[in-house]
């Protein structure tokens, strides 16, 4: 429970952060573009990050990486507001403070998700309700960040939001650093080989080439390649224009985020309770088509808060199904010593065009109007969540616990440098 806390405050953390900083560049320059610029520079460094901190997570341990990537985020937030009281503020200081969380938020995030199989098999529970819950506890967090950071920033303003944000990875350090203290698998790997660049490409290749090799793991990779991409143009942009534009502004703002953050909290959590009852494929397909397109549309042809409420609720039910279902079957593909490797490999891989999302939707709004930028950036989405339905891979989804069986046991796919001792 305490490790489920400490990822909530952490998720609450970096909720506000994607919230306040995108408030801040509009209101304080009233640019689409210098907003799409921040996330950018946000996203190029955790995708940068992932690529290579799969072996360094190992060799220094996860619960290490953790706590690292806490503090290193809160100052680098705290930052901003104070050096706006300060009066010397910068775009190109915001751009660098934000270029740094996203450099240790991604292998801060990586060291947390490969301790869940580990984390479940304490508490003797099955992995798709762990799955569930530890979804539950992201989507909880997400949804209390996002109700009470519009209201913040509405009465209090995004700078003081962002001291708010600072506090809680300030909180969710020591309380990750005590929940594991006693968890074998957080605590550094003992090496065969010494710390070497070669040993280290061979480690960091390691991850790659299983998931090249594993064609479930590529398909899903490169699917969400794209809709992490779309999806960050979205709520780095496309909708605070839409709120700010017309809709009620940050209040709006917030509650639409609570809207989709409470379904998808409760997504989360059924599909916990009752998702291995289904099989994944057909649930995973019609989740993510449910969840594509229908906002795009919407926003463009409404300026009222209630259709997307609406809409934005439907899709946060189908979308809280979808984390606990690839969580399941990526820890179930991929073995417990290559999975810092691994999950490296693919959050890197899911993230390479994300940087782009925000930068390519600011300059889509200043080119053809929120509306066009809307409408194709929808159409995008929609072509990608029909990848499921079109390529047989993804229906090996339902059987993901026979991969792990037999690449389980393969000497190809198993780290002779990095077994527990």
């Amino acid at each position: 429970m305490t490790v489920l806390a400490a990822n909530l405050v952490s998720i609450a953390g970096n909720c506000l952060t994607y919230m306040g900083v995108p408030w801040f560049v509009l209101q304080s320059t009233g640019s689409a573009v210098k907003a799409g610029t921040v996330a950018f520079c946000t996203l190029l460094p955790a995708v940068l990050a992932a690529l290579v901190t799969g072996p360094v997570i190992d060799r220094m341990g996860r619960r290490r990486v953790s706590v690292a990537s806490d503090l290193t985020c809160g100052a680098a937030v705290a930052a901003i507001p104070l050096l706006q009281f300060a009066g010397i503020l910068q775009f190109w200081m915001l751009c660098a403070l934000m270029a740094l969380t996203g450099l240790f938020r991604a292998p801060g995030e990586t060291a947390r998700g490969v301790l869940l199989p580990a984390l479940a098999e304490r508490a003797a529970m099955p992995l798709t309700r762990a799955a569930g819950l530890y979804d539950g506890a992201a989507r909880c967090a997400a949804l209390t960040a996002s109700a009470l950071g519009g209201v913040l920033i509405a009465v209090l303003g995004a700078d003081t939001v962002l001291l708010v944000d600072a506090a809680t990875f300030a909180v969710a350090a020591p309380l990750f650093a005590f929940g594991v203290r006693d968890l074998p698998e957080a605590q550094p790997l003992r090496q065969v080989e010494p710390v070497s660049l070669p040993a280290y490409r061979r480690e960091l290749a390691e991850g790659y080439r299983f998931v090249a090799a594993t064609p479930l793991l590529l398909g899903l990779c490169l699917m969400t390649l794209v809709t992490r991409g779309l999806d960050q143009g979205w709520s780095a942009v496309l909708l605070p224009v839409h709120a700010r534009e017309q809709l009620a502004g940050a209040i709006d703002l917030g509650l639409l985020n609570a809207a989709f953050g409470i379904c998808a909290l409760t997504g989360a959590l059924i599909y916990g309770a009752v998702g291995s009852r289904f099989r994944r494929w057909p649930v995973f397909t019609v989740a993510f088509l449910i969840g594509g397109l229908p906002r795009f549309v919407v926003a463009a042809f409404t300026d009222t808060f209630t259709p997307l409420a609406v809409i934005m609720a439907v899709e946060g039910l189908a979308f809280g199904v979808l984390n606990p279902i690839i969580t399941t079957v990526t820890y179930e593909t991929v073995p417990e010593e290559l999975r810092s490797r691994v999950l490296s490999a693919t959050t890197a891989a899911v993230q390479l065009i994300t940087p782009l999302g925000g930068l390519a939707a600011g300059f889509l709004v200043d080119a053809s109007g929120l509306p066009g930028a809307l409408l194709t950036v929808g159409g995008v989405y929609l072509l990608a969540t029909l990848c499921p339905v079109v390529f047989p891979a993804w229906r090996q989804m339902d059987s993901s616990g026979s991969l792990y069986a037999r690449t389980k046991g393969s000497p190809s796919r198993s780290s002779k440098a990095n077994r527990m001792p």
